[in-house]
């Protein structure tokens, strides 16, 4: 039917299938910006059997296209009470109109012969390229954000001394070539993936060092009981902690490359393997994101704790206080910053900690303010008081003179 339209969602993307006037309508109805899904990329998945020709002739005749789902467009594609499988994790639902308009009624998968989602082997090919797509916007967003922090990033990493980095820096060479090859090629071949094989382990280490790194910040914020100290802690924070923010979303956004390259791969040498291998990339993504958030967010208790300190200590150091205090200030809102670009919002403990941050960053802004004004009062009363001793001595002087006058008169 020229007025049907298949759903998938992998809670990260929905996936709109159907004749191409009517995906345009939908999207437009919704108003979803959306990415061409690659739907010609099924044909590798469609083994010997029957269905096989009629699969593949739906595959030519559809349109496929790949929306993104933030709060607005998960909300907008909600209403049509797709089914979720427990199995796949996937939920999907067919919609159909009349007269050439979409309307909300839902039919689920596989009660058509016709529906490409009654397909096991299409539905999960069509879930790997969802997967990729997802990546893939995902790898858009650190870009950017790499380059809202430093126009130069690369400058940043390559000054590094570490060896480490040195590894990283030639593994990412490798990889964005494998990248530049598959968008060349359509595909990734085995020799392209000997290639890259052996760099996660690369990336890997270089995370885990960048997370020691943060680490490392924290706990010299947590040993400084001297304000001096904690102010050189802090600024150090303040210097470093931007940098190794960097690194790690560096690295996220080639283990993402990877996991792009890894499904093209399985996509073509083990179609069979695909759902599960996508479930396995998915779940391994989310307990990286869990361990660089539970680190970040470390560092996030430390600054605000050095704070804290900082301001309790405000009247005996006027100076080194509000520094401490900015310092936390602008790594906090570097840390958010990068949860924000990485995803991490979506998490509980992660929210809270954006919460946390604009709760502190409130806090921090009227310490200052409070303290600048002890500052002004503290140096108003020390100014009085200089100024009743100054006079107070000038008197004494004075009299000390007429005395001596006196004493010299008799």
């Amino acid at each position: 039917m020229d007025d049907e339209i298949q759903l998938i969602s992998d809670g990260d993307g929905l996936a709109v299938i159907g004749h191409p006037a009517a995906v345009e309508r939908f999207l437009v109805s919704e108003r979803l910006p959306a990415k061409d899904l690659g739907l010609h990329r099924l044909g590798s998945v469609l083994n010997a059997g029957s269905g096989v020709a009629q699969a593949g002739s739906e595959i030519a005749a559809n349109s496929g296209r790949w929306v993104q789902l933030t709060r607005e467009s998960a909300q907008a594609v909600s209403k049509y009470g797709l089914r979720e499988s427990s199995k796949s994790g996937l939920s999907t639902g067919v919609l159909k109109g009349s007269k050439g308009q979409i309307k909300g009624f839902v039919e689920f998968a596989g009660k058509g012969p016709g529906s490409l989602l009654s397909n096991p082997a299409v539905l999960a090919g069509a879930a790997g390229i969802m997967a990729q797509l997802a990546m893939q916007q995902a790898m858009d967003e650190i870009t950017d954000y790499l380059a809202v922090i430093d126009e130069k990033v690369d400058d940043v990493l390559r000054a590094q001394k570490d060896a480490v980095l040195a590894d990283m820096i030639g593994a990412d060479l490798v990889i964005e070539e494998a990248m530049t090859i598959r968008a060349e090629v359509g595909r990734v071949s085995e020799v392209t993936w000997s290639k890259v094989q052996a760099t996660p382990v690369t990336i890997g280490k270089t995370q885990a060092y960048a997370l020691r790194q943060l680490d490392a910040l924290a706990e010299k914020l947590e040993h400084k009981a001297n304000i001096g100290d904690l102010a050189k802690a802090a600024r150090d924070a303040e210097t470093k902690v931007q940098e190794w923010l960097a690194v790690l979303a560096r690295c996220f956004q080639l283990q993402d490359a990877i996991g792009v390259l890894e499904l093209d791969r399985v996509l073509d040498a083990a179609p069979e393997e695909l759902d599960r291998h996508r479930l396995g990339l998915k779940t391994a993504r989310q307990n990286r994101l869990e361990l660089i958030a539970r680190s970040t967010e470390r560092l996030l208790a430390r600054m605000d704790a050095a704070a804290g300190t900082a301001n309790s200590r405000v009247l005996l150091h006027p100076a080194k206080a509000p520094a401490v205090v900015q310092s936390s200030n602008h790594v906090s809102t570097a840390v958010v910053e990068f949860h924000g670009r990485l995803g991490i919002e979506g998490d509980r403990q992660s929210a809270e900690a954006r919460r946390w941050a604009e709760a502190a960053k409130e806090a921090r802004d009227k310490a200052l303010e409070t303290g600048a004004d002890r500052v002004d009062a503290a140096r108003r009363v020390g100014a009085e008081t200089f100024d009743r001793a100054k006079s107070a001595t000038g008197k004494l002087a004075e009299r000390a003179l007429r005395r001596r006058r006196d004493g010299e008169d008799d």
